[in-house]
């Protein structure tokens, strides 16, 4: 059983959090590599929906999404219902066609500020890439290229004032560190206050040992 096998597990161990959901949150600065570790995290739930937060945030509002994500996803999810929510398309500059969010036991949503402090009593978790924010955001710049350096000159900026405004890794559950091969699990700065934490000092099931 791998690491992230490990991890599946215990995720689907918690209790649900948004009706019969467990919205359990992938956090971290931008280029820390939350969407590989979301995208893998699916598969080992057997194809876990992923809620991609760069669906909802615009040119215009880099964090100002909330009203979407609570009115489109949240209250349906709430009720057991699935959600429907129209991806924006960042080379168009508009938002597409909608797109179904099944209400599965475990749904991931991905993204900076997926922590925030809106969102969090509808979580069941809550994990933060442990990556600091200038390796990441070198990490992203490579990622995306020459082409996107005045966006991401704009996005540095805005997401520290976020975090600033709004810090999730105070309340993370869980510190994910990436590795050579797989992750390191670690329990996060909430943990002793958390009653159903996913790690704790006795019994670590997101070890990756």
């Amino acid at each position: 059983m791998t690491d992230l096998d490990r991890a599946a597990a215990a995720l689907r161990r918690l209790p649900p959090s948004c009706g019969p959901v467990r919205l359990v949150a992938v956090d971290g600065h931008a280029g820390s590599g939350k969407s590989t570790l979301a995208a893998r995290l699916s598969t080992a739930l057997g194809s876990a929906p992923v809620l991609r937060l760069d669906d909802l945030a615009t040119h215009e509002e880099l964090f100002e999404w909330t009203g979407r994500m609570l009115a489109e996803v949240v209250e349906p999810l709430a009720r057991g219902e699935a959600a429907r929510y129209r991806p924006y398309d960042w080379n168009l500059r508009a938002f597409g066609p909608a797109r179904a969010l099944p209400p599965e036991p475990v749904v991931l949503v991905e993204g900076v500020g997926a922590g925030r402090r809106a969102l969090r009593p509808f979580l069941a978790g809550l994990l933060w890439m442990e990556r600091g924010p200038e390796e990441s955001w070198v990490r992203g710049r490579h990622r995306d290229g020459p082409g996107l350096a005045s966006f991401w000159d704009g996005w540095t900026v805005a997401e520290t004032r976020h975090f600033a405004e709004d810090p999730s890794r105070p309340f993370a559950d869980t510190l994910v560190r990436e590795r050579e091969e797989g992750y390191e699990w670690l329990a996060g700065p909430s943990v002793t206050a958390s009653p159903h934490q996913i790690i704790t000092h006795r019994d670590n099931p997101l070890a990756a040992n």
